[in-house]
């Protein structure tokens, strides 16, 4: 039995670190990959599809999302298994209820809104632990698979479920981490052939057998390996797990340390080697020290990279460039009457600890004007 995993779908999530130009596509690339989910399904000849929680970014969304989401999920051709999870919880204003929702989604979409055993098909089980709320005071894997009996002969059981395993629970007080050796447990006892794990944002396999598939689409600029589905064959013990691409955004931070000019030429090539611009945003992580005229070539490379990039930015934690002065840059530039006496005030601020990087910053843009003059 093949089946495809996958979760943190996280529909409607506001991407308010990108512009108003780039947000519409990043939004709609999260309902393409729904879409590309079911086909890829039909491909492998998968039985069903199983989502670990977080379908939608919250309960509190605009129709129209829920109406597309559903759309989306009209198209599957196999059965869909979605868990609440801490972002769409099965609580009082669950969107799991909302009339956007139920009028309209198919019979083959399953929610999961109890703890326990869910029959999908008639040899396909589910073990389900949806969240009730965003905080939960226990571990809702290990309660869903309380008492569970051996799986029966030609029958596939599946742990679904949401949450921080307890192997990389960066909270060893969190009362909702879900226990790894004891749900290792249940897979050695034979009470289920896979745990498919939500939460967690990129592909990993935690233990044997219990895997978090990831968000299908970048989320944060942090995480390791997103943009993946899992195609799980649990007819071979261990079960057999392949990994699809089929994300088409990328975050990703690039740091260097910048000290001349074709260290600032490098990173200009690194940054036009990206295929897909428009489908990319770059947090900048730079350090170093760079002349006025360095400077202002970086600055002028980022202002134009901003039209192409979905996001590019400075990093601003994370960086820490010194801009020196160096009159011979200004040279060249022939200035005379107000620009000469700006640049040595500039000049001089620039050394003083406490305005040193306003200094630094305008004597860059300083240059950036008189050169453009020259022109």
């Amino acid at each position: 039995m093949r089946f495809i995993a996958t979760a943190d779908w996280q529909l409607g999530m506001s991407a308010h670190f990108l512009d108003d130009e780039a947000r519409p596509r990043f939004h709609q690339a999260r309902f393409d990959v729904v879409r590309r989910v079911g086909e890829l399904a039909v491909e492998v000849g998968a039985e069903c599809v199983v989502v670990a929680g977080d379908v939608f970014e919250s309960n509190q969304l605009n129709r129209t999302v829920v109406a597309r989401a559903v759309e989306a999920l009209n198209t599957f051709q196999v059965p869909v298994v979605l868990l609440p999870g801490n972002h769409d919880p099965l609580d009082a204003a669950s969107i799991y209820d909302a009339p956007a929702f139920t009028s309209r989604v198919g019979d083959h979409v399953h929610v999961i809104r109890s703890s326990g055993v869910y029959q999908v098909s008639p040899r396909v089980e589910i073990v389900g632990a949806p969240w009730f709320s965003k905080r939960p005071l226990n571990d809702l894997v290990a309660q869903a698979c309380e008492d569970l009996p051996v799986v029966e002969q030609g029958t596939f059981r599946i742990v679904l479920g949401h949450g921080a395993a307890s192997t990389i629970d960066p909270d060893p007080n969190n009362p909702a981490s879900i226990d790894v050796s004891a749900l290792s447990e249940v897979l050695e006892q034979g009470k289920a052939h896979v745990a498919v794990l939500g939460d967690r944002h990129g592909t990993l396999e935690v233990d044997t057998g219990i895997w978090y598939p990831g968000a299908p689409e970048v989320t944060h600029r942090r995480e390791i390996d997103p943009g993946n589905v899992l195609e799980i064959d649990v007819t071979t013990t261990p079960a057999s797990v392949t990994k699809h691409r089929v994300g088409t955004w990328v975050f990703t931070t690039i740091e260097e340390y910048l000290t001349n000019a074709d260290d600032v030429e490098a990173l200009n090539h690194r940054l036009m080697e990206f295929p897909h611009k428009e489908r990319t945003a770059v947090w900048l992580a730079l350090r170093g020290t760079l002349s006025t005229k360095q400077r202002a070539r970086l600055d002028h490379l980022i202002e134009e990279y901003r039209d192409v990039f979905a996001r590019i930015d400075f990093w601003d934690r994370h960086t820490d460039l010194v801009t020196v002065a160096e009159s011979d840059d200004f040279n060249d530039l022939g200035l005379t009457g107000f620009a000469l006496h700006a640049f040595e005030e500039l000049a001089q601020k620039a050394k003083d600890d406490d305005s040193a990087h306003t200094a630094q910053d305008a004597l860059g843009l300083l240059y950036r004007l008189a050169a453009k003059e020259q022109q």
